[in-house]
């Protein structure tokens, strides 16, 4: 009787169970670095991931192709990667398309966002003053991004939404995030809330006006900080 075969080649039988372990294992890595599990500028090593995600190293490389072309890492010669890290100017640019982007998002989540969407917005808003506490960061950190997903999907607008996806700016907030701040910024839900009654009353204008209000005020920081610090 023949061994039986490892657990990724009998998953990886055929170019369909291929192609899903491929598409699983990209998801899962992609998930870990938005996450921030990887520090901007890691390294990557093919014996790390291969053991964590379970897959073979033919398999990790045609993942870690796609992240490279897609931007959330940047490729070595020896077969290895780092997670992608960005300059000032780049962050800055990155924030400023965002702002663009996401108001229209805004705009669009004002004209079609349906009842139960809303009420979804308004749980998570409600969480977020919730995490004003000390230590409440990084859980506000993935309220912040529950809302803005919210939101997009709320837009029903696939075209705005893949353009937003591909500026990889959850990797620019962790990269320049403010590492003394232990307290997520009052400010912020405020913003949060303001885009949600815009969109409560399906107001477009005030629902763009004001996301773009809150993204700015991320941007303005981040060029506050490193003014100073020039």
């Amino acid at each position: 009787m023949a061994v039986a075969a490892s657990t990724e080649q009998a998953g990886e039988r055929g170019p369909d169970a291929g192609a899903n372990r491929t598409s699983q294992a990209y998801q899962e890595l992609r998930s870990l670095i938005l996450s921030g599990h990887y520090e901007p500028d890691s390294r990557l090593t093919e014996s790390d991931l291969t053991g964590r995600l379970g897959i073979s190293r033919g398999t990790l490389r045609s993942v870690l192709a796609r992240l490279a072309q897609e931007g959330y890492v940047t490729a070595e010669a020896n077969r290895s990667a780092r997670t992608r890290s960005f300059s000032v100017e780049e962050a800055i640019e990155i924030l400023e398309t965002r702002e663009v982007l996401e108001s229209a998002l805004a705009a669009n989540a004002a004209k079609r966002a349906t009842e139960a969407e809303i009420e979804e917005m308004t749980k998570t808003c409600k969480r977020m003053w919730e995490c004003q506490v000390p230590g409440g960061r990084e859980e506000y950190w993935e309220l912040n991004r529950r809302f803005h997903e919210q939101v997009r999907q709320a837009a029903r607008q696939a075209t705005l939404t893949r353009f937003v996806d591909s500026l990889l700016y959850p990797l620019v907030m962790r990269q320049y995030r403010d590492a003394d701040r232990t307290n997520p910024r009052v400010d912020s839900v405020r913003e949060h809330e303001a885009i949600l009654a815009a969109i409560v009353t399906h107001n477009p204008e005030a629902a763009a006006s004001a996301m773009r209000h809150h993204l700015s005020a991320a941007r303005r920081d981040l060029q506050l900080r490193f003014a100073a610090a020039s």
